[in-house]
């Protein structure tokens, strides 16, 4: 005779989808091997996982009805159309996937959701507030790993290694309507709960350009959040976010997704923040809205004077600029409207400003410092 999933979870054949999940919660935490270490438990969870699987689904629950285990695994003799690799009518065999830890965790969308309570004990009552330390949803880089189940913590005393009993038959979530990805309902007894806040903001750097930020562009940027889906299990996600670069958007310039992070219960999703930063370049370095550019000049020239072509953030244009002064190693010339555009008036340009590296010789011959030594001021 096959499994009767509806005994395992304790529940009659008539039950509806909300009680088929109160069931699940309350004996998967009463099973979860990590807190029950009776002989037993580890099967008993694992059990209490495929009854869920099979009786939370609606085709396998009609399959299962009507033909019991053996017509849902298609073993073949539990009603019309049993033998081989198929089910009955057609249906494809189910078969658990022997992981009960996967199907707490998409349940609870966490494979520990007791951190996110603490249980102070005072003159023999009992107060549940949330930890403001907890992150039961947190992402994956940001978790600490704890023990699963020891969140729930006293001060009387009254449970080893100074945790307080788990009650339970009391389903101690019952009381506090958490299903899967559910909310806080009445208690038991004085409470207090946790003001919703908002989840701290998320930065990540966004390399752009120097010519990005002249002309102006749109990055495509992809990220992976937790979502609650309309089955109430929490999933991974991809989604892209479009951020439109603005012409002369300074280095620092923040731009926000307003909550984008992962979806969590009692907390508000994080802020997506993007950080522009200055990719180097080849040729101009940033101050601003302005350019600057160093120009390599011999000693000659920049005693006697020359013409140079400056580069631009306009592929292939120059700009000349004629040098009949002196040029000093602290020098500087400045090509006016020629730098990025100004981030409020992006009509309107910075500067770009020369300044000059020059080249001096590694010898001169006698001759030569005769010459020199004639020619120029002492």
């Amino acid at each position: 005779m096959g499994k009767d999933y509806y005994k395992v979870l304790g529940i009659s054949r008539d039950a509806n989808e909300e009680q088929i999940k109160k069931s699940y919660r309350k004996m998967a935490l009463k099973y979860h091997p990590d807190k029950n270490k009776s002989a037993g438990a580890e099967e008993k969870f694992k059990e209490i996982a495929e009854a869920y699987e099979v009786l939370s689904d609606p085709k396998k629950r009609e399959i299962y009805d009507q033909y019991g285990e053996e017509g849902l695994k298609g073993g073949g003799g539990g009603g019309p159309g049993g033998g081989g690799s198929g089910g009955p009518g057609g249906y494809t065999s189910y078969t658990f996937h022997g992981d009960p830890n996967e199907t707490f965790q998409r349940f609870f969308g966490t494979s520990n959701p007791f951190e996110a309570f603490s249980f102070m004990s005072n003159g023999g009552s009992q107060r549940m507030f949330f930890s403001s330390s907890a992150d039961p949803f947190g992402r994956q880089q940001h978790m600490q790993h704890m023990h699963p189940f020891g969140g729930f913590q006293s001060s009387g005393g009254r449970g080893h290694d100074g945790f307080d009993p788990m009650e339970v038959d009391d389903d101690p979530f019952g009381g506090f309507g958490v299903g899967p990805m559910g909310g806080m309902g009445g208690g038991h007894g004085p409470t207090r709960m946790r003001k919703e806040v908002q989840d701290p903001p998320i930065t990540h750097n966004l390399m752009v350009s120097l010519d990005e930020v002249y002309r102006g562009t749109t990055k495509k940027m992809k990220i992976n959040r937790q979502v609650i889906g309309a089955d109430s299990y929490a999933r991974r996600e991809d989604k892209v976010l479009e951020i439109q670069i603005r012409k002369g958007w300074k280095e620092g310039t923040k731009i926000t997704f307003p909550k984008e992070g992962d979806q969590k219960p009692g907390h508000i999703p994080a802020d997506i923040v993007f950080v522009l930063k200055d990719k180097p370049h080849t040729v101009f370095k940033r101050d601003g809205s302005n350019l600057i550019y160093t120009a390599k000049l011999s000693l000659r020239d920049a005693l006697v004077g020359c013409t140079m072509q400056v580069p631009t953030l306009d592929q292939g244009r120059t700009v000349p600029i004629h040098c009949q002064d002196i040029i000093k190693p602290t020098s500087k010339k400045i090509i006016r409207g020629e730098g990025l555009p100004l981030p409020k008036q992006p009509s309107q340009r910075g500067n770009i400003v020369v300044q000059f590296d020059i080249q001096f010789p590694n010898g001169l011959s006698a001759p030569t410092k005769d010459i020199l030594r004639d020619c120029l001021p002492a």
